[in-house]
């Protein structure tokens, strides 16, 4: 299986760096976080195989930390406190919450490391007791400077009431906004989601609104949510009438049930996702403008997966690791050779993509190993040629091929930015014009017909 994931909380960057450091020396995967809310946001965003407390902190100490997860409920994982002035009464404390052990500074990294080895242990015993499910959608995985850059600035959200989530199909809108919900004060209540595409025209009123009748109440959305999240995906695809209510909602701040009389405040905080060109639509008036200047107050533009494609081989092994938890599938991991292949795809499909792709590979087994050659027979051999370049997978196509296609994408992309004229281009890629028009008649490149457009 994957290295353990280990959370280092110390407001103390020296001994933050030295286990960092030692940890992943050992083996290890390790998230450092220099207070509470970064270990908040840490363990919301991934519960850790172990986590190493410190005790003294500024702002919230990590018996109160400690305290508050063990009444949160949900996945928990063992806690080692580290202290370099504690006392009985403070371990005391620490064992009654579920530490698993206490340790003090200057840190015995032996000793440390043998209480490490002994809670992620302990930690696997237990969980071998009942496998935990998986959410259909991701947290957002990764390492890398984009994923750190989203995740700091979702928790900086975390008190919004609105936030409209833009992103290409797939990317994990939705598992960005659970983590923005995980992030905030409404953790402890579970979000509730509204896929856009399921509401009709003709029952908008009682999805949303719910219904009276004398005494017997049957929710809707919006009281469902009450006190938490409400996450409504692809608002684009709302109905007139829906569209019309959530704005009617978001404006007064309550709404009436079908069949009762008494106003019922609207308490609830409202996320939503989106494709890129619903700005178009509401200019063009397609969707109502004046819910979506409600909806996005802030906005949240969530990456489309080769923007970050350094984090693909953490995020091969999360799939692999969760899918087998969920379903008692056969762990299998990716070689080497494998990963830099799907590093370097293009990922049209985003997150979603990588989740069915692994799910199949575990699904079919065979060896220890997912080789290249296997890699290769499950993605697609060509990209449309109507989809943009970054999108296409040149590297499942022989060289010769593969070349002729950049060739002529790029090409034919650089033309509708000169407006089809050749000159300009020939300018503008550095070409001579004579041998730029044999290159796009070589090509298929229909430059004349361009120019008239």
């Amino acid at each position: 299986m994957s290295a353990a994931h280990i959370l280092v909380v110390d407001d103390e960057s020296d001994i933050r760096n030295l286990l960092t450091e030692i940890l992943s020396e050992e083996g290890y995967e390790v998230d450092a976080a220099a207070n509470a809310g970064e270990a908040r946001a840490s363990r919301a965003h991934r519960v850790p195989d172990l986590v190493l407390l410190d005790i003294w902190m500024p702002d919230v100490d990590g018996i109160t930390l400690l305290r508050e997860w063990s009444t949160q409920g949900g996945e928990s994982c063992p806690v080692v406190m580290m202290s370099g002035h504690g006392t009985v009464e403070t371990a005391v404390e620490a064992t009654r919450l579920g530490a698993f052990d206490f340790v003090e500074k200057p840190l015995s990294l032996a000793k440390l490391l043998r209480t490490v080895e002994r809670a992620l242990d302990a930690g696997r015993r237990r969980r071998g007791k009942g496998r935990l499910t998986v959410p259909p959608l991701m947290v957002p995985v990764g390492k890398s400077s984009v994923m750190r850059q989203l995740r700091s600035e979702l928790v900086q959200l975390a008190g919004s009431s609105r936030v409209l989530f833009f992103g290409e199909p797939g990317s994990g809108r939705e598992a960005f906004a659970r983590f923005l919900h995980e992030s905030g004060s409404h953790a402890s209540r579970p979000v509730v989601a509204l896929v856009s595409s399921t509401v009709r025209e003709s029952d908008a009123e009682t999805v949303l609104l719910g219904t009276q009748t004398g005494e017997t109440v049957k929710p809707g959305v919006f009281e469902q949510a009450a006190g938490s999240t409400l996450f409504i995906s692809d608002i684009e695809d709302l109905p007139a009438a829906a569209q019309r209510i959530v704005l009617g909602v978001l404006e007064t701040g309550s709404f009436t049930r079908i069949g009762g009389s008494d106003p019922v405040p609207f308490t609830a905080r409202v996320l939503a996702s989106a494709q890129a060109g619903i700005e178009q639509r509401a200019a063009g008036g397609e969707f109502r403008r004046d819910l979506l200047a409600q909806l996005n107050t802030f906005i949240f533009r969530v990456p489309p997966l080769r923007d970050y494609s350094e984090d693909v081989p953490e995020l091969l092994r999360y799939y692999v690791d969760r899918l087998v938890d969920a379903e008692s599938l056969p762990f299998r991991k990716f070689s080497v050779a494998a990963q830099n292949r799907l590093r370097n795809y293009p990922w049209p499909g985003n997150i979603r993509e990588m989740h069915n792709l692994v799910h199949r590979l575990l699904l079919k087994g065979g060896t220890d190993e997912i080789g290249l050659e296997e890699v290769e027979r499950e993605l697609a051999v060509q990209a449309p040629h109507e989809e943009p370049l970054v999108k296409q997978d040149l590297l499942a196509l022989p060289l010769r091929e593969a070349r002729e296609q950049f060739e002529r994408t790029y090409l034919q992309q650089q033309l509708l930015l000169c407006n089809g004229k050749v000159g300009l281009l020939a300018k503008r890629v550095g070409m001579e014009r004579t041998h730029l028009y044999r290159k796009l008649r070589s090509l298929g490149v229909e430059f004349r017909n361009i120019s008239e457009e």
